[in-house]
């Protein structure tokens, strides 16, 4: 089946404001603190990971809901500076465009974002011709849009029956609910499920990434678990893989994992195993953290290459 777009992506599109590291806890009170930096980026996991599918040359549509505001603009222009397609991106006359503050401290951050459109994307705002025909449908951040969640399986399975493979990041969920009910409707229709460590384990309810990656694997999904500077590592049938992290000196973390789905996703549609994907898709993770912000470090096809030769690692 001939497909117009490699890649369709479902989501999140929004500006991050990053600032940081924060060198003392935050005090109220009207005081001020100064950091190190400040950047205004290409924001939202769904963003990211489409932006970085791009990078690497695959045809990227995306298809989501942002405001009739200056914030949406500035996304729709990033995303087309970046090649990806987005007609698809529709224009809430109402509704203001997600905003995304992220604070940084020690290697970590604390995310604050306004919801805006988030909360009204609905299926509706997926056109049927992009999930006919596309080869990969992937969807990011499950839990910050309830409505296009409930009618997500849906969307994948048509994919599916058009010969499309897919792939969920749930991302973490800011109710701390993580909907069991909806999320086990999900699993038969998604191909590879991409959480990371800590939601994993609470997407399967379980201790332990790997004990929790193999549940959920055992009910459809091939599960591939971002694990930060240990690397990657996927459950898929009764089998376990793994690839090392990479050596980094981290200018800014945000977005690595969406780095990573993009990446992952181009191995798999080029071929590659499951276990060469993994090494492929943490090599664009790591790589994605020499700059600041989700996408400004994000690698080419041929960046990635010849980081894995320059390790020693055979993409083939």
């Amino acid at each position: 089946m001939a497909h117009s777009f490699d890649l369709l992506v479902i989501g999140d599109a929004n500006p991050d404001v990053i600032v940081g590291p924060l060198r003392t806890p935050i005090a109220f009170g009207q005081r001020e603190h100064l950091v190190d930096s400040g950047s205004l980026t290409l924001g939202g996991s769904a963003a990211i990971t489409a932006a970085g599918a791009a990078r690497l040359g695959l045809r990227v549509a995306i298809a989501g809901r942002v405001g009739d505001d200056s914030a949406g603009r500035f996304v729709r222009e990033a995303l087309a500076e970046r090649g990806v397609d987005t007609s698809a991106l529709a224009v809430d006359p109402d509704l203001p465009t997600p905003l995304t503050v992220i604070l940084t401290q020690d290697g970590d951050r604390a995310i604050l974002t306004t919801p805006g459109t988030l909360a009204a994307t609905t299926a509706t705002d997926v056109p049927a011709e992009l999930l006919t025909a596309s080869k990969h449908v992937h969807a990011s951040s499950y839990f910050l849009m309830p409505k296009l969640a409930a009618e997500l399986p849906r969307l994948l399975r048509l994919a599916r029956e058009h010969g499309a493979t897919t792939s969920a990041d749930t991302n973490d969920d800011p109710a701390g609910t993580w909907d069991p009910a909806g999320v086990a409707a999900l699993l038969p229709e998604t191909g590879f499920l991409l959480p990371n460590a800590a939601e994993v384990r609470h997407l399967a309810g379980k201790p332990s990434a790997r004990e929790a990656a193999a549940a959920l694997a055992s009910r459809g999904p091939a599960v591939v678990v971002k694990d930060g500077d240990q690397g990657a590592f996927a459950c898929a049938d009764g089998e376990v893989f793994s690839a090392k992290g990479i050596p980094a000196d981290a200018v800014d973390t945000v977005g690595a994992g969406d780095s990573f789905n993009a990446g992952f996703i181009a191995a798999m549609l080029a071929g590659m195993s499951l276990g060469k994907s993994l090494e492929f898709g943490v090599a664009c993770g790591g790589l994605s953290v020499r700059a600041a912000g989700g996408t400004a470090g994000q690698p080419t096809w041929d960046d990635v290459l010849v980081h894995l030769a320059r390790t020693g690692t055979d993409p083939a």
